[in-house]
């Protein structure tokens, strides 16, 4: 097989110093709106449960969470990971935007950490306030918790690698069925909301010597969970990956599952939470 990595330009005389030219941050975030510190505990305090989803393994399930509500999200029964999207209760066109809070904040989240919605919103749709695999950190391959690197598994990659195969419980038609189920929408028009995913629990990086995108075991146990809270009144959809804990692969009727939970609570800044504003771009785009 041709090597996908073929070199055929022949290095110039300064090509050390042009690869040690140091990087710099795209995105610094001094200015970024934060969340005020005292926020991420009182959303921890005075906790009332309102609501829960169980997430059978390799399904999807919708849940809606009021701004002010905290989400939390755990494992319960054994190692494993799940994708999550979320729209604007009221208008699926504003929805959660990976790539933008991976620019923002890096290619795995945790505590204090918020998710960024899309254009022209782009404002934070939830603040992580809890997450107990903050511990994890980075580890000796370059994987860390809970990425907003992965687009979601999909039967139409799977096909495409498998020679045509029908798989019909990747994550991307999980979520497909859930957010059909949650507004009445039929399932092709239900499926063009569906989107790029905060990967939870899963363990995941880019190896060193080509780049690759890699999944390994999540350390997820049960009685881990993260806990999100909601800056506006939120539809979200979580698919319990099919991979289980993606040590080994992640489009599988073999590999173990389990069940994810998904609770919703109020919190102490329930009564009287003020979403935050639309973004201030006047859309005028130089015209």
């Amino acid at each position: 097989m041709a090597n996908r990595r073929l070199k055929e330009t022949r290095p110039p005389p300064d090509a050390e110093a042009r690869r040690a030219v140091a990087p710099v941050v795209c995105y610094p975030t001094d200015t970024l709106p934060q969340p005020p510190e005292p926020v991420l505990f009182q959303a921890r305090e005075g906790l009332v449960l309102r609501d829960s989803v169980l997430v059978p393994p390799r399904e999807a399930r919708s849940f809606r969470a009021m701004a002010g509500q905290v989400i939390r999200i755990s494992s319960v029964e054994g190692p494993q990971v799940g994708d999550l999207n979320l729209w604007n209760a009221d208008d699926l066109t504003e929805r959660f935007y990976s790539g933008k809070t991976r620019a923002l904040h890096g290619t795995h989240v945790t505590t204090g950490d918020r998710l960024w919605s899309s254009f022209p919103a782009l404002r934070p749709m939830a603040t992580i306030v809890r997450d107990t695999l903050d511990w994890y950190g980075i580890d000796g391959f370059g994987g860390a918790v809970h990425d907003v690197i992965g687009t979601r598994c999909d039967p139409y990659t799977h096909a495409l690698l498998s020679g045509g195969d029908q798989y019909h419980h990747c994550c991307h038609s999980n979520l497909t069925r859930a957010l059909a189920d949650a507004t009445g929408l039929p399932l092709r028009e239900a499926e063009g909301h569906v989107h790029d995913v905060l990967n939870v629990f899963m363990c995941t990086g880019f190896t060193r010597d080509t780049g690759q995108y890699f999944m390994k075991a999540s350390p997820v146990r049960p009685g881990d969970h993260i806990d999100l809270l909601a800056e506006i009144d939120l539809l979200g959809a979580l698919s319990a990956c099919p991979g289980g804990d993606c040590g080994a692969e992640h489009s599988s009727d073999i590999a173990p599952c389990f069940p994810l939970l998904v609770e919703i609570f109020d919190c102490a800044l329930t009564d009287g939470w003020q979403p935050p504003d639309r973004n201030g771009y006047d859309r005028s785009h130089g015209r």
